[in-house]
């Protein structure tokens, strides 16, 4: 007798792409970090998209983070929910107070602490920044996830840290053997 296994149930550690036709053009393009999911909800940090008009250096500075070493890297629209509200994703080599472990395959601090750290260079060696998330309540993604709007891919170091941002969405499904040129903007049912 052969036991199939069943799809993980919980997204944590995943990344959520949205599909042409998502019908949210708030999601359009997007590159989610799924850093929690269970029973309860999910909480996802986008990283497909570039917060507009906000300067990393002027950010850090309104901590009195030291910013002189700091290359002026991008400020990512991290969701609707809490846009004023930052949150950082990064290698595990650094964790610190409120430190969320995201499935073994990152760290998320929303807490000043880290950007600290960041302008000390004592953090961590790969992160950045979001502003906002996304966030979905009990069995609410999961319902999503039925129906035609996102589809997941594996949590990526490369992706998430290395690839520039206009290519982040495009990649991602690259990185499965999708061409994305090719992916409809509705589904069907067989």
């Amino acid at each position: 007798m052969v036991v199939e296994m069943d799809e993980p149930r919980f997204l944590s550690g995943k990344l959520l792409l949205a599909m042409p036709g998502i019908g949210d053009p708030r999601f359009e393009r997007a590159v989610i970090a799924v850093c929690s999911h269970d029973e309860h909800g999910a909480l996802g940090i986008g990283v497909g998209h570039v917060a507009a008009q906000i300067n990393l250096k002027a950010l850090l500075k309104q901590f009195d983070v030291e910013t002189d070493h700091l290359s002026d890297v991008p400020v990512y629209h991290g969701g609707p929910v809490e846009p004023q509200r930052g949150f950082v994703l990064h290698s595990r080599d650094w964790a610190g107070q409120g430190t969320i472990d995201v499935a073994g395959r990152w760290g998320m601090t929303g807490t000043t602490d880290v950007l600290r750290v960041i302008g000390t260079q004592q953090g961590p060696r790969r992160w950045l920044l979001s502003l906002g998330y996304a966030g979905w309540g009990a069995g609410q993604l999961d319902g999503e996830m039925k129906r035609h709007g996102w589809h997941t891919a594996d949590g990526d170091d490369h992706l998430l840290f290395d690839v520039p941002v206009d290519q982040k969405w495009s990649a991602s499904f690259a990185q499965q053997g999708i061409d994305s040129r090719l992916l409809a903007s509705e589904s069907g049912n067989a």
